[in-house]
């Protein structure tokens, strides 16, 4: 899967303002994530990794009792609004940086903590070797990511108007799976779960992905600007979704625990 991530830097940093507005998925599958895992074993120094506007790092700093977080994320305005809302809190150390070239010393990190940040990474298979290189021996890597159902309706409905990518392919279980092991992971628990969140329209749809960042990031997408009749068509295609006065999108989220 080939991201432009020059683009994705971009669109993160712009969305940096509106992220938190629209946000409200991301923050119910940080919240999952964490119950899934014993908080009174977080110790030591913890990476939330893609920590976006920080609401992973605040839960993180309720939730445990370690020494340092690292809020580490590639959009220097995302990291400047995190610190911005943690300005109250001690230790914790801002890093802007690529996942996929983890600027830590090795066996540094007692736990990395991700949520749905590592879809937008180009190589997955760099990244969790990155991260196995910078955990302790007894530490683990807990993240959410997009699995491959996510805006199924919206795939769907610009297949109907022309063949190009308009919506990011995201991993499957079994991929991340194969990606973990390929890494040196060897305990993998991975589960997925079904989340539908609904619209007035497909605009209002389009606009809440804008908010977040998560558009215009398909590095072979259509260079052509899309025309008023294509976008029409497709729009068309998706209201055969519509259930009452709503339109439905589909997210899968994928959720990881994986110890070396």
């Amino acid at each position: 899967m080939y991201l432009d991530k020059t683009g994705i830097r971009r669109s993160f940093a712009a969305a940096s303002v509106t992220y938190d507005s629209v946000a409200l998925l991301q923050r119910t599958v940080g919240k999952e994530l964490l119950h899934s895992v014993d908080t009174t074993k977080l110790t030591g120094t913890l990476l939330d990794l893609g920590c976006g506007t920080g609401f992973l790092t605040g839960e993180l700093l309720e939730h445990a009792s370690h020494e340092t977080t690292i809020a580490l994320d590639i959009a220097l305005s995302m990291l400047q609004t995190t610190q911005s809302k943690l300005a109250d809190k001690c230790n914790i150390i801002y890093v802007c940086a690529d996942a996929e070239r983890l600027p830590l010393a090795g066996q540094s990190i007692d736990g990395v903590y991700s949520n749905l940040a590592l879809q937008w990474c180009r190589n997955l298979e760099a990244v969790f070797t990155g991260i196995k290189r910078v955990l302790k021996p007894d530490g683990q890597l807990v993240f959410s990511t997009f699995g491959p159902q996510t805006l199924h309706e919206l795939k769907g409905a610009w297949a109907a108007v022309d063949h190009y990518n308009h919506v990011n392919a995201f991993y499957s279980e079994a991929q991340l799976k194969h990606f973990l092991q390929q890494a040196g992971f060897k305990n993998c628990q991975i589960k997925s779960k079904l989340y539908t969140s609904r619209y007035d329209s497909v605009w209002t749809l389009m606009q809440e992905l804008k908010h977040l960042g998560a558009h215009h990031v398909i590095a072979n997408r259509n260079k052509k600007i899309t025309t008023k009749a294509a976008m029409q068509q497709m729009i068309a295609a998706y209201e055969k979704h519509r259930i009452s006065d709503k339109i439905p999108a589909t997210f899968e989220v994928i959720s990881v625990i994986a110890k070396v």
